[in-house]
Formats: structure tokens, sequence, C-alpha cells
């Protein structure tokens, strides 16, 4: 039986903060926020324009080396669908599909890499564990894929706001 996910509002806060500021240093031009007093400059996150594209990038971060190293499901091959509705992009455990919205009131907000990254945290989560699905295992696992991919800058960022937000990580 799988943990209960009492966690699961505050990842998505903390993630739905997380991405309002790397719009606003997108927006503005401007990629240097200050965080708990000390002054970071964020990297650029990747935007997809396609399904097609989020496919290739799964498909190749599940393929880097460091990644196959630390968990046994980047062997696993990952399906990348088309979702309907706007509303939330999600993984589907059983079947290893992370479906995305194409549009999102013609923003295509989870065509982004910090949404693709959340849902290859869920795909790597070993099959034999009953870890909630956004537990502290799951924070875990996804800011080691923000530190390895995005940059240091993202996960500090991330790391503390889903501190701020109430989450655990281990």
């Amino acid at each position: 039986m799988t943990e209960r996910d009492s966690q699961r509002s505050r990842v998505y806060d903390a993630e739905g903060l997380v991405r309002r500021i790397f719009d606003r240093a997108e927006e503005s031009g401007a990629r240097t926020v200050e965080l708990h007093g000390s002054r970071i400059t964020l990297p650029v996150e990747r935007k997809f324009a396609s399904v097609d594209s989020v496919q290739s990038y799964a498909d190749r971060v599940l393929a880097l080396n460091w990644v196959r190293a630390q968990w046994d499901r980047a062997t696993a091959p990952i399906t990348v669908r088309p979702r309907a509705g706007t509303a939330a992009a999600h993984y589907e455990t059983g079947r290893a599909v992370l479906a995305v919205p194409e549009r999102g009131g013609g923003s295509g907000w989870a065509l982004r890499e910090l949404v693709i990254l959340h849902e290859l945290a869920h795909h790597l989560q070993p099959a034999d564990v009953p870890w909630a699905p956004h537990g502290p295992q799951f924070c875990a696992r996804y800011l080691e894929l923000v530190d390895g991919i995005i940059g240091p800058e993202a996960a500090l960022l991330l790391r503390t706001t889903l501190y701020d937000c109430g989450a655990r990580i281990g």
C-alpha cells in the first residue's frame, strides 16, 4: 500500500512559486534574484514546442550516465503523449506514460523543463517501494534532477521554496 500523499499541495505550491520566478526573470530579462539575502543568477529553463520535443528531451535525460547510475528506472522507457484539458500534466505509473497538455490557455505552461523534470522524478521512483507520490524521497529525486540538468541555482531556489512551503526532503 502506498503512503498517503500528505505533502502534495506543498510541493505544487513551491513549484508554482518557482515557475513564476523563472517566468518573471524571462519576461524582464533580469535573471538575478535575491533569495534569503543571497543574490543568485537563474539559469535559462528550457521550453518545448511540442509533445515530440518533450519525448526527445525525456529520452535524453533518462539516457544520461549519471541518471542511469543513480536510478534503475532510468532504463525503463517512457512515452510522452498529449493530454486533454489544460489543468495539469501527469505521470501514469503503471504504463510509464507522461501526459502533457499541449496548450494551457494558449501558454503551453506544461511544456517547460521544471514540469517535465517533476514528472520524470515520478518515473524514476523504484517500482517496489510504497513511498508517497510527492513525499520526501520524490522531492530529493526532483531536486537532484533539477540540480544536474537545469543547474544548482535552480535547485537552490526550488529547495528553499519547498522548505518554505513546509515540504520535507529526504
